[in-house]
């Protein structure tokens, strides 16, 4: 291992490093035994010994894997891969549930929606151009994996939105007002859009909203936490959509 490796991940910390370079990082055992077996390439890694064999593996010690590492605490092993890339049909988007994250902007959040979305067979997430970097190291780590299986997009959120409109498909938001999502006869196909942690969905993208859904405290009318966080709404969200295409005898979509 070089001072130019160690130099190389660090770029990779940042946004603009992993642009640059194109890459970006994993670690530990099982999220990298993951990505050998996946589409995306595995330009490096750096591992203890016995865990990695193959031309791309290097082995290093302990000493050198506190100094590589990302995480409060040095991971057993660590990977460079290639960043993938990925077209944005929305002829492919029909017939299917896809998120869409205006300006979600904290990475734990963000790591935690793609998880949340594999889980539920979500198979794209649409992204804000300010929404946080899905290739950042937290969210990476966050996603136990799901960043394998989840095509994550970033584009102008709200022209996205404005043509799933005018081709037809239902645009779901969440708000503080809006039907009751448990009453609520639910699309199975469509896009659910989740707004910002603070501000929640903005003016430009509410404006395509066609359905605005409401997630209701218990009991009803019960005045305590001002909002849930954007990643529990998100799961209490694709679980009712999920629940609700499952009594259909389709849950396809």
């Amino acid at each position: 291992m070089t001072k130019a490796d160690i130099q190389l991940v660090r770029a990779l910390a940042d946004k603009r490093g992993r642009t640059e370079h194109g890459l970006f990082v994993a670690e530990g055992e099982k999220l990298i035994g993951e990505l050998r077996t996946s589409h995306l390439g595995v330009r490096k890694i750096f591992a203890l010994e016995g865990l990695f064999s193959g031309p791309e593996v290097e082995v290093v010690g302990t000493k050198e894997m506190e100094r590589l590492s990302l995480l409060k605490t040095a991971s057993n092993s660590l990977a460079l891969v290639e960043i993938p890339h990925y077209g944005l049909d929305m002829r492919a988007l029909a017939g299917r549930l896809t998120l869409a994250l205006d300006d979600v902007q904290n990475p734990g959040n963000l790591g935690t929606i793609v998880r949340l979305a594999d889980w539920f067979g979500i198979t794209d997430i649409v992204c804000s151009e300010a929404s946080a970097d899905c290739f950042n190291p937290k969210v990476v780590q966050a996603t136990m994996g799901a960043i394998l299986r989840v095509r994550v997009h970033y584009t102008d959120l709200g022209g996205f939105l404005r043509q799933a409109a005018d081709a037809g498909l239902p645009v779901c938001g969440t708000f503080l007002e809006g039907e009751n999502i448990y009453g609520a006869s639910l699309p199975e196909a469509g896009i659910v859009v989740m707004g910002n942690e603070g501000r929640g969905i903005s003016d430009a993208a509410a404006a395509t909203v066609t359905r605005k859904l409401f997630i209701p405290p218990y009991p009803a009318g019960r005045r305590g936490s001002e909002s849930l966080n954007v990643a529990m709404a998100t799961g209490i969200v694709c679980a009712e959509f999920r629940r609700q295409a499952s009594t259909t005898g389709t849950g396809q979509a």
